[in-house]
């Protein structure tokens, strides 16, 4: 077996479950920061913005993540979710709610618009 080396292959070599939860994820924050480029780095699906790593996401055999440096903030809200420094782990049947996903998106956006975006622009 090949390893994937975009996001597509990536997702389709996932059980129909994950696929599915990954394929959402993916579509909420594509849609919560439209100017950030996919990209494939380090063998997972990812999102950049100005050039610089905004988060990425990936499954294993237990669950499915959110990775990167999350915004603080959000404690309340993933409370039931088990989390980490870089990563908010899910199960595809109980994604990550869709507002808090748009909320974490559009605040890791506004650190690094402010860290990247405005610099000699």
């Amino acid at each position: 077996m090949t390893k994937p080396t975009d996001t597509d292959s990536y997702l389709a070599a996932l059980p129909p479950d994950q696929r599915k939860a990954l394929e959402e994820l993916r579509e909420q924050v594509l849609a919560a920061a439209p100017k950030c480029t996919e990209w494939f780095g380090y063998g997972l699906p990812g999102w950049k913005l100005h050039g610089h790593t905004m988060l990425y996401m990936g499954a294993s055999k237990k669950h499915c993540a959110l990775y990167g440096m999350l915004p603080k903030g959000f404690e309340k809200e993933l409370q039931e979710f088990e989390c980490s420094k870089g990563a908010i782990r899910f199960q595809p049947n109980r994604p990550i709610p869709v507002a808090v996903v748009n909320a974490i998106v559009t605040a890791k956006v506004a650190e690094m618009d402010a860290k990247w975006g405005r610099k000699g622009k």
